[in-house]
């Protein structure tokens, strides 16, 4: 491209919606409901992923002829390394014990979603390679200590190495349908005894409670009061406090009503569960989940059985039910590897990390080829 010029932007308000959307949602790839602007700007309206929590935006902008937008990188300076789901805190202590400063640091994410999408979102490979260098001059600029995107595709990820930022690999379990027609088709493809025992759990899941799964314009703000009680618990319990205002809820449950799948649980004609899940043009992503009340295994019911039964039924080929959890594995998810690539700006801690990740790199590869021996299918 001749003319390219980057600005970067502080709030995702300043940039057209018309115009994101056009870049970060080609019709030629499938609908990331999390690269919507819809989505990321709710997370600054809503005061969940603003400098005030440690996440400042600094979006670029890549425009050609005339001022016309080509292409975007979200950015973000962090003081923290919180909500992320790609651990570098080891990294911080090294660096901070040798006398060094690691935040700020520079992050290419959504904030709060490890899910797998485009970062360097641009068609064309000059303007990523000029997304690429306007991150690193953002970097010198703002004298953080690395530059770091996560969770891009397998694509991106070979050209952030060719730009020579370091590549790690992580796992993540992921249910991908193989031609399944519907829920009663995937225990077909199951062992035998895997088969009855997800049959067995679904029926003590589901004893003495009415499951109603929600989306569009059948969710209401009184829903949603509920998932805010379920996912304040969960979050109070497995990370402090929830990174998520009750404002962000409301704002894409207005927004985004038909890409919004909410499956809530209710015991005597009162709600006391719920999970949510964000409805893309091939994959479901689960993200929060929460209960008031336990009832024996809802959690595997409410975040994968009823994520499979919904996806197979929309015709979606692929569920992501979020970072961890090697009980997905029972379920028929199947490991997967995902992606993160960094770019150290010290010389002495670049060269210690990517040491490290030279010998992480292989293991998680054994590591997922071992755990796809543990999968309920049927083998041969």
């Amino acid at each position: 491209m001749a003319e390219l010029r980057v600005r970067m932007v502080e709030r995702l308000s300043a940039v057209d919606k018309t115009d994101w959307d056009a870049i970060a949602n080609p019709s030629d790839q499938p609908y990331d409901p999390f690269l919507s602007w819809n989505f990321l700007e709710a997370l600054e309206r809503s005061n969940s992923a603003v400098e005030e929590t440690g996440w400042a935006p600094r979006h670029l902008i890549a425009e050609g002829e005339k001022g016309k937008p080509v292409g975007a990188l979200p950015l973000y300076v962090k003081g923290h390394s919180q909500g992320e789901y790609v651990f570098d805190h080891a990294w911080a202590d090294a660096l901070e014990r040798a006398g060094g400063r690691y935040y700020p640091k520079l992050l290419t994410a959504v904030p709060f979603t490890p899910a797998t999408g485009r970062r360097l979102l641009a068609d064309d490979a000059g303007v990523r390679a000029g997304l690429i260098n306007a991150a690193r001059q953002a970097s010198e600029a703002y004298q953080a200590s690395s530059w770091h995107v996560l969770f891009p595709n397998a694509a991106e990820l070979e050209a952030l190495g060719e730009a020579r930022l370091l590549k790690r690999y992580d796992i993540q379990y992921i249910f991908v349908s193989d031609g399944y027609r519907d829920y009663a088709d995937f225990l077909d493809a199951l062992s035998s005894r895997k088969r009855k025992a997800l049959k067995k759990e679904r029926a003590s899941a589901q004893a003495s409670i009415e499951i109603e799964p929600l989306t569009g314009s059948d969710i209401t703000e009184a829903h949603w009061d509920v998932f805010w009680a379920c996912y304040q618990d969960t979050g109070e319990r497995k990370w402090g406090t929830p990174y998520l205002t009750r404002d962000f809820f409301s704002i894409v449950g207005e927004r985004m009503a038909d890409d919004i799948l909410l499956v809530m649980a209710k015991r005597d004609g009162e709600y006391f569960a719920a999970a949510l899940n964000f409805i893309g043009g091939e994959t479901l992503f689960g993200r929060y989940w929460g209960a008031l009340a336990h009832q024996d295994c809802l959690h595997f019911e409410l975040c994968y059985h009823q994520a499979i039964d919904f996806a197979l039924a929309r015709g979606l080929t692929r569920v992501e039910a979020g970072a961890q959890g090697q009980h997905k594995l029972a379920r028929g998810y199947r490991p997967q590897l995902v992606y993160s690539a960094h770019d150290i700006n010290h010389s002495g801690l670049r060269e210690a990390i990517a040491q490290y990740l030279r010998r992480e790199r292989p293991a998680a590869e054994q590591e997922r080829e071992h755990l796809e021996g543990e999968t309920p299918y049927k083998r041969g």
